[in-house]
């Protein structure tokens, strides 16, 4: 379960997110990035920052630690920014926390080299998950103390928007074709055999357990929390053992200059076939 925090002051708001997310300090002394259910995306995108953010914490990967805030409308009444005032007022109770990395810079791959090992396991992972929103337009990647640090869930699993069609959903390929970790030649094969055996029904039932129950009642077609909380797993589990299979890195023309794997000069394209990596640097 995730620790859950009081929120004592709001200090800022980060603009270039689209749900505007805030630096908010609470009072177990910490300095959070806040995430507002009252934000126009919803909950689902709270929901998709839990389950995927823990997820790629318990593979290994570098997730800012998540925690659950509590908010009192109140502090938005010193706001001066109108449209924070509605958004802190719309967003009472319980709301979700990121740990702030005070000093993180933004992922520049022009500037950062990345070897093809952890870009396979992380490129492996956002096809898991079917993660949309990590590419060369939006890395949504941050470099702390030279490390890579993988942030920003809510885009991620297209299928909990229409659950009737969630297992055809799921069962799609990924194309990592605009990836941002696609020129460094991602050894997805070797990611897919240390990461798919570790996702099992247990894992992804206890991940799916951190979702707070607030954040998942109503949801058509399900009776209770739980049996929401099932469809989650029942989504990603087959997905684990095969999404390598299917995962794709279009070839770039002319007309697509910015297409992965071959829009940064002078590095070299991805294998062609993204199942299998020769582990050369070629760098």
């Amino acid at each position: 379960m995730l620790k859950e925090v009081t929120a004592t002051r709001y200090v800022t708001p980060l603009r270039e997110g689209g749900s505007l997310p805030g630096i908010v300090e609470a009072d177990d002394l910490g300095t959070y990035v806040m995430k507002f259910t009252g934000a126009g995306q919803g909950r689902k995108t709270l929901v998709a920052e839990v389950i995927c953010g823990e997820l790629g914490r318990r593979l290994g990967l570098r997730v800012p630690e998540l925690v659950t805030m509590q908010l009192d409308p109140v502090i938005g009444l010193g706001e001066p920014d109108q449209e924070v005032q509605e958004l802190l007022k719309a967003s009472g109770g319980l709301n979700l926390g990121m740990d702030f990395l005070p000093g993180s810079l933004g992922f520049d791959p022009l500037a950062y080299e990345v070897a093809p090992a952890e870009a396979g396991r992380i490129v492996w992972f956002d096809a898991l998950i079917n993660n949309v929103d990590r590419s060369w337009r939006n890395p949504n990647t941050l470099v702390w103390h030279g490390d890579l640090w993988l942030i920003d869930h809510g885009a991620t699993m297209i299928w909990q928007h229409n659950w009737p069609g969630a297992a055809a959903s799921a069962a799609k390929p990924y194309d990592a074709s605009d990836h941002v970790l696609a020129p460094f030649r991602p050894d997805i094969a070797s990611a897919a055999e240390a990461l798919a055996p570790l996702v099992t029904e247990e894992l992804l039932t206890e991940v799916a357990a951190d979702v707070p129950d607030e954040w998942l009642v109503d949801e058509p077609g399900f009776d209770s929390t739980d049996a929401l909380r099932r469809a989650y797993v029942a989504a990603l589990l087959p997905r684990a053992a095969t999404i390598h299979e299917r995962l794709t890195f279009d070839t770039p023309v002319k007309e697509r200059p910015s297409q992965a794997p071959g829009w940064l000069t002078g590095r070299p394209s991805a294998s062609p076939d993204p199942t299998k990596n020769d582990g050369g640097e070629g760098r």
